[in-house]
């Protein structure tokens, strides 16, 4: 454990941000790290639990050690640190940035106090570990002479794809995009989680075997117009010349929102303006000035959404210079302190600040969030652009003949916008890939593969991540990519070795 009376001594003390009103003027990584000594004072806060929750069901997906490396933190052993942490979690740099920390949400201090900084103490261990030399490609020492294709390099598939190279077997990722990395690399932006950092990873991966093979959509949508670059891959011949593929797809189609004016100019999907911005960065060099595709300059931003995406959009927003910006959410504010259906350990659902805000905040003045509010049209300026949106509030407490609330009469209001970006999550996976493997799916469009099998309807084909199980976060990803890894690995070889998340409740799936 830390300091036996270190949490009774210490309070929490969080990786700082750079001043809002300087780190918008640059796409940079704007959070600070504390000095070595006083990380190790926060490692000195983790309590020696009887029970650790933060690695509990509520907690991390992963079962990251926690306990053990908060410790190891505190006693200044980094390097036996950064052992323990890749023994549940291969890319604790990208989990230790964009993560929310559902662990510290189920730490047991955190039932009184405020909790253990367990995400941050991640991040120091990790970057630590690469400053000092200590990560290293796992190249493993012989080859099974099994072949796995791997459809997706976001963090599922980067995931399974590291452990199934270091048990020998050779790895092929088919990335349909320009850059390795999924939503690591286009669905995040660059001040959250720099590129340099993901590329840094890949390029381990890389050195220890796994081969990537980018511009290469696998079943693209029948009416996809791509670039003279990318090449279409049959998944059919993947399935006959590998001897297993994995389906890391993601859930990548956006939900709509589908009232009068949506197909006006100046509406985007979310991913639409995240994913240009990024590239137009990276392909410049991320240089300090560079042009997006999607301009918000000089203009007037709503972004429909209230998730990390909708945050994201802010802060992309802020950094481009826009007139102003309002954050519409449909359910109402959240309460300070968890209510009385949200107890300790499960997620706090409370009322948070993110980066966007208190940027968006320190720029115009306000919280840019708007709650309990629904769109009701998109306003047309008469030459087919966006002019502004027609909204009414609504009242959650009285639900409507059709709908679990009903409109608020003599509340309608009309705010003035440029540009619309709808961020209200994701309904699945492509489609086109599913349909012409004739995978069978759940009610939700998933693929179906039981957790702990992750083996589909057809013969030899796995999924995992968002595919599967439906949106959610990177850690889960990862604990998918090395589930799917560990029964991948199984059906080639008749049992695994590696680790999995969960093993004792999964009894080994494959395995046997």
């Amino acid at each position: 454990m830390g300091k036996p009376t270190g949490f009774i001594e210490y309070t929490r003390d969080k990786n700082p941000y750079a001043d809002p009103s300087q780190r918008v003027q640059h796409f940079e990584e704007f959070t600070l790290p504390l000095k070595v000594l006083d990380r190790q004072t926060q490692g000195a806060r983790c309590m020696n639990c009887g029970i650790p929750f933060c690695q509990s069901e509520p907690g991390c997906p992963v079962d990251n050690l926690i306990p053990e490396w908060n410790n190891l933190v505190y006693e200044g052993r980094f390097q036996d640190a950064i052992d323990r942490l890749h023994l549940t979690n291969n890319f604790p740099e990208f989990t230790g940035r964009v993560c929310p920390a559902p662990c510290e949400g189920a730490c047991v201090l955190g039932i009184h106090e405020p909790p253990v900084t367990i995400k941050d103490n991640e991040r120091f261990i990790i970057d630590q570990a690469f400053e000092e030399g200590w990560v290293t490609p796992n190249t493993p020492s012989s080859r099974t002479g099994k072949t796995v294709a791997i459809i997706g390099s976001g963090p599922a598939g980067l995931a399974a794809a590291d452990q199934l190279n270091q048990v020998g077997h050779q790895v092929t990722v088919f990335e349909r995009h320009d850059r390795v990395g999924g939503l690591l690399m286009y669905g995040i932006p660059n001040m959250k989680l720099q590129k340099k950092v993901v590329e840094r990873r890949v390029q381990l991966l890389r050195d220890a075997g796994v081969v990537f093979v980018t511009n290469a959509f696998v079943a693209p949508p029948a009416d996809a117009i791509l670039p003279p670059e990318v090449k279409t891959v049959n998944p059919k011949t993947l399935i006959e010349e590998y001897h297993a593929v994995l389906l890391a797809i993601g859930a990548t189609k956006p939900r709509d929102l589908p009232i009068p004016g949506r197909s006006l100019k100046g509406v985007h999907f979310a991913m639409e303006f995240l994913h240009s911005n990024t590239k137009a960065l990276a392909d410049s060099g991320f240089a300090q000035q560079f042009t997006p595709p999607i301009n918000a300059h000089g203009k007037n931003v709503i972004v429909i959404g209230g998730g990390d995406t909708g945050n994201d959009c802010l802060g992309t927003s802020l950094r481009h210079g826009c007139q102003s910006l309002v954050n519409f959410e449909l359910l109402d504010q959240p309460p300070a302190d968890r209510a009385a259906n949200n107890p300790w350990p499960t997620w706090p659902r409370i009322f948070r600040t993110d980066y966007g805000h208190e940027e968006a905040n320190a720029r115009f003045g306000n919280d840019p969030r708007q709650y309990a509010i629904l769109s009701k049209e998109f306003i047309d300026d008469g030459q087919g652009n966006l002019a502004g949106i027609r909204t009414v509030r609504i009242d959650w407490s009285k639900p409507g003949k059709k709908t679990p609330f009903s409109e608020v009469p003599g509340t309608e209001e009309v705010f003035k916008a440029d540009l619309v970006f709808l961020a209200m999550g994701f309904l699945g996976p492509q489609q086109q890939i599913i349909d012409q493997l004739a995978l069978h799916t759940d009610p939700r469009s998933n693929v179906q593969a039981d957790y702990g099998q992750f083996s589909t309807n057809v013969n030899g084909v796995f999924a995992a991540g968002d595919c599967r199980r439906g949106q959610s976060l990177i850690v889960w990803a990862i604990a998918e990519g090395r589930g799917a890894a560990h029964a991948i690995d199984a059906y080639l070889m008749g049992e695994s070795t590696l680790p999995v998340p969960g093993m004792p409740a999964v009894q080994m799936a494959g395995a046997s």
